[in-house]
């Protein structure tokens, strides 16, 4: 079973639903700061390669060191990620008009959970990656017609746009969704102890409840995993 960018949406927004249903504000607080957490993470094992390879900690190597492409399935439905880049320098602006992290939150009628998770992902990556690096999120999907996303003084090229994702870095969204799980949890269960642990509980009920057995199992797998670090994804 190959989970998919739609599967980490839910279960972020059910990590959201379940944080401010039993802690309120500190819930969304808890919430924003396990966004952040999951997305420093990945940021810097994106600059790990980054550096293993003798690259400078760029936003353009930020791309070239991108972890995810967007799944099979998801392409297939007709739901993968389109966007349009509207100027590279001095400041990149990319205009994001579909996505399937937001189509996930939209069907689920968890708009308040994508706005927030919207608002703090891409900037907290680029934090992860290289702090120096300015990355805005203007406005997303969860409430305007379009996503607007900015790096400022991008020190793209033109070429720079044409470069593609490194395939040894790139991972499976078993491994995102499970990351999500767990970054998550281990945050909810560092602020509010044993009740974080109960509501990252209902997250996999939820899961397994909506994806399946399948799908819960695969984040049970990962419950070792160091995701502060570049590891090999598990087999099957």
């Amino acid at each position: 079973m190959e989970l998919t960018e739609r599967t980490q949406a839910f279960i972020t927004a059910r990590y959201y639903v379940r944080l401010k249903e039993r802690f309120g504000d500190r819930g969304i607080a808890a919430f924003r700061l396990a966004v952040r957490y999951y997305a420093e993470q990945r940021g810097r094992r994106m600059a790990q390669r980054a550096i293993a390879d003798g690259e400078p900690l760029t936003y353009a190597a930020y791309r070239r060191y991108g972890e995810w492409v967007n799944t099979d399935a998801i392409r297939a439905r007709g739901e993968e990620n389109r966007s349009e880049t509207v100027s590279i320098s001095p400041d990149f602006v990319n205009y994001v008009s579909q996505c399937p992290w937001n189509t996930e939150f939209r069907e689920q009628g968890m708009i308040e959970a994508g706005s927030v998770y919207c608002s703090e992902i891409d900037p907290s990556l680029c934090r992860g990656f290289n702090p120096a690096i300015q990355y805005l999120a203007v406005q997303s999907l969860n409430d305007h017609d379009i996503c607007i996303q900015k790096v400022v003084d991008s020190g793209l090229t033109a070429e720079d746009l044409k470069a593609k994702k490194k395939k040894d870095g790139i991972k499976s969204f078993n491994y995102h969704c499970a990351h999500s799980y767990w970054s998550f949890r281990k945050m909810a269960a560092g602020i509010f102890g044993k009740e974080g642990e109960e509501a990252a509980d209902g997250v996999l009920a939820d899961t397994r409840k909506s994806w399946g057995d399948e799908a819960a199992e695969i984040l049970l797998k990962y419950r070792q995993t160091d995701f502060d670090v570049n590891t090999e994804e598990l087999s099957d």
